[in-house]
């Protein structure tokens, strides 16, 4: 493979990456779902405390939307991305930021997590999936009951 290739992987598979993160906050959850592969290792330990485990991908979106939908903002921004890829397989981290506002909520109507991302994603038919994501946590802050109010 070319270096011309490699970069243009490791490209693509940040926008995977990206676009998976923009479909969130746009709710937009069949865009979501489109950037799964049908069953993911799955691990939010750090805020759900459940173990790591094999999940489908519509139990995940439907898990969010539950989650997300009654959020009226939502906003991730990621960045400082490393990318290594062999073949038709890659491991990326990144840094995350989401924030998720609700309005008219009595008390504080924000939260914020702040940590990073662990992901692994295969090529299938020309495209980067994504098969393995876990959220490290730095810090959470806010209203953690804000879906429920």
């Amino acid at each position: 493979m070319s270096r011309v290739e490699d970069w243009a992987d490791r490209l693509d598979v940040e926008d995977a990456i990206t676009r998976l993160f923009v479909a969130t906050d746009e709710k937009d959850w069949a865009a979501v779902r489109a950037w799964f592969t049908d069953e993911v290792l799955f691990d939010m330990s750090g805020v759900t405390g459940l173990p790591a485990s094999r999940v489908p991908a519509d139990q995940i979106v439907q898990g969010w939307k539950q989650g997300l939908d009654p959020i009226g903002a939502v906003h991730h921004q990621v960045g400082n991305f490393r990318v290594r890829v062999s073949g038709s397989e890659a491991d990326a981290s990144c840094y995350g930021i989401a924030y998720h506002y609700r309005r008219n909520v009595s008390g504080l109507n924000t939260r914020t997590f702040v940590g990073a991302y662990d992901l692994h994603l295969s090529r299938a038919s020309g495209r980067w999936l994504i098969d393995a994501f876990r959220f490290r946590p730095k810090f959470i802050e806010g209203n953690l009951q804000l879906e429920k109010m």
